[in-house]
């Protein structure tokens, strides 16, 4: 019971990481990027150049789509931050002002909490940035908060800036941006749900957007930053793994464990099969002990899993390195219906396996058990 309440204990926990990682990491992308960007074909969307209306007719189509949340207007510039003898080169990414921000302070940007402790400016400090065009032009940023950023860890740091600040800084008119961020529901954010989703929205761009423009594309942020989907995989397959395993060592642990609980009564077994009991028969009662066995080895040790994943969710007791993680604790998602296929998957292989000592049940003789007592 114990070895069966430790495998289903790390199953639960495993599946629940890896869950607390793809949902941490893919909202955190999300919120920042987008989950699809429609931008001009070129690319070139952090230049002064190749700007997109963010007033097209087919914006409506794309928004009644039933896989996406919300559509984001952006602004991105690439700049050069310097504060005395520290230089990094960064992402400025403008979106709209929310409601009631008429307070904002003039050039306030936010920036992720590994800029600032790399050029030391905090909060109420002023960030000196440079932008690199045909001209060369400078701004005096007012740093007004600081965010943990999902891309800490990469050399992608994006500073948050008001739309209307960049507009000015590019020479575009309001109406103009570099791309329009489209969020999916959270049952599209999936390989096949991004890819199916861009390819949507790139059509009905194609098809309604307005011919004296250039041609507009729509990219999957998988595209983007393949290299955390990649990793995201990989921790999946790790999970896979483990859950394979231990589903093997529990059922291992458990044919051992009904091995000994038919040899300490061969000679019960072979007085019931001289009464005329069937091999089936038999077997069906040892089953159902090993049965029970299971099940509260699993009741246990999905319990004390939930507690453990409760406990981490709400106090973020163990920690982690954002720079190879991604993010600074180990996140935990409780996927329940993910847990209940694991937990039933795992209990029907178990009493598979279990049917491999009940054929000892078939060799037992019962003139030699009967003769032996």
């Amino acid at each position: 019971m114990v070895s069966i309440a430790v495998s289903f204990l790390i199953m639960i926990i495993a599946v629940s990481v890896s869950s607390g990682f793809r949902e941490e990491i893919r909202d955190g992308i999300s919120d920042l990027t987008g989950d699809v960007q429609l931008l001009p074909a070129d690319m070139n969307y952090i230049n002064d150049s190749s700007p997109m209306s963010m007033e097209a007719d087919f914006i409506a189509d794309i928004e009644s789509l039933p896989e996406v949340k919300r559509v984001v207007p952006a602004v991105y510039r690439a700049g050069i931050i310097k504060n005395g003898e520290n230089i990094h080169g960064v992402l400025f990414k403008g979106v709209p002002r929310e409601p009631g921000d008429a307070d904002t302070v003039k050039l306030g940007v936010r920036i992720p909490s590994r800029l600032r402790d790399l050029i030391g400016v905090d909060v109420g400090d002023k960030m000196l940035s440079y932008f690199i065009g045909e001209n060369v032009k400078v701004r005096n940023f007012n740093v007004t908060g600081v965010y943990d950023g999902i891309m800490d860890g990469t050399d992608n740091m994006v500073v948050l800036a008001d739309m209307a600040d960049l507009q000015r800084l590019g020479g575009w008119a309001s109406d103009e941006v570099s791309t329009l961020e489209i969020s999916l529901v959270p049952a599209m954010r999936n390989s096949f749900g991004m890819r199916e989703a861009s390819d949507k929205i790139g059509m009905i761009a194609m098809e309604n957007g307005p011919e004296d423009s250039g041609r507009l594309v729509a990219t999957s942020v998988m595209s983007r930053y393949p290299q955390i989907f990649d990793w995201l995989d990989l921790i999946d397959f790790n999970v896979l793994f483990i859950l394979v395993l231990m589903t093997i060592v529990a059922g291992f642990n458990m044919i051992s464990g009904l091995l000994i609980m038919l040899f300490r009564n061969i000679s019960t077994i072979g007085t019931l099969k001289s009464l005329g009991m069937t091999d089936r028969s038999i077997a069906k009662v040892f089953l159902k002990v090993a049965s029970v066995i299971v099940l509260k080895g699993m009741l246990i040790g999905n319990a004390v899993a939930i507690f453990l994943c409760g406990l981490q969710k709400w106090t973020h007791v163990l920690k982690l390195n954002p720079e190879n993680y991604f993010v600074p604790f180990v996140p935990i998602h409780l996927d329940i219906p993910m847990i209940i296929v694991a937990d039933v998957l795992s209990f029907i292989v178990i009493m598979l396996l279990l049917l491999i000592p009940c054929l000892f049940i078939s060799r037992v003789d019962p003139a030699q058990t009967v003769r032996a007592q």
